[in-house]
């Protein structure tokens, strides 16, 4: 266990600590309360914390891509990556989606410096698959729904073999359920929320043994980092 400082923005360790393995990795960051919610309000920006929200850009700055959910790219106003000292070449986002139901005006396709990724299936409208090949990179994965097996396949095809999963919760069940899921970066708010909201993982069940092996604390916030066993 490692207790984080309060000068934590220029610890120099922060990097090491989220650094990938030499071999193909998919990695999960969400932040959650401490009874499991996974959104405030909707939103996941009522869980953060300064402290979530520089690890957030340390592992944008490590991955080759940023994979999510459309639910979630479109709730939390998704725009392209920001280049980060570790990487001044902005990592692509990857945008999972069956029904092609995305704001193809928006910043995300329209400003991005590493062209957007969109990742649906056969029998997403053909219309939109055309409208969307015009200012994105479109990769077909399954029939009636996207295969997440062959969605992360082809972004291995692609050299991006160090993949961050941002969810949301049903993208990251679909993930656990696949197999597919080698670390779960988690920040708990220490907050008590209640109501509706999803756990990170929503959807198919799945029983995915982990092993702790990081937890990191600031302000209460802990960061705690598990790996598949």
């Amino acid at each position: 266990m490692r207790r984080i400082h309060p000068d934590f923005e220029d610890d120099p360790d922060i990097g090491q600590a989220y650094a990938y393995p030499d071999e193909p990795w998919l990695r999960v960051n969400m932040v959650a309360s401490v009874d499991g919610g996974a959104w405030l309000k909707g939103l996941s920006g009522g869980l953060s914390s300064k402290g979530d929200r520089r690890i957030f850009g340390v592992l944008r700055g490590l991955a080759d891509v940023v994979l999510a959910g459309a639910a979630t790219v479109r709730t939390e106003g998704y725009g392209p990556a920001k280049p980060r000292a570790s990487r001044p070449v902005a990592p692509p986002i990857a945008v999972l989606t069956r029904r092609l139901d995305l704001d193809l005006g928006s910043s995300l396709f329209t400003e991005a410096a590493s062209r957007t990724i969109v990742i649906t299936c056969s029998a997403a409208p053909a219309d939109r698959r055309a409208q969307a090949a015009a200012l994105a990179d479109v990769i077909i994965a399954g029939e009636d729904r996207v295969d997440p097996a062959s969605a992360i396949a082809a972004l291995h095809e692609r050299g991006l073999t160090k993949v961050l999963c941002e969810g949301g919760p049903r993208v990251n069940g679909q993930l656990a359920a696949a197999g597919l899921l080698d670390e779960l970066c988690l920040s708990v708010s220490p907050l008590l929320i209640g109501g509706g909201a999803a756990r990170i993982l929503n959807g198919e069940a799945s029983q995915v043994p982990l092993a702790l092996s990081q937890v990191l604390e600031e302000e209460g916030v802990l960061f705690c980092k598990y790996t598949r066993k």
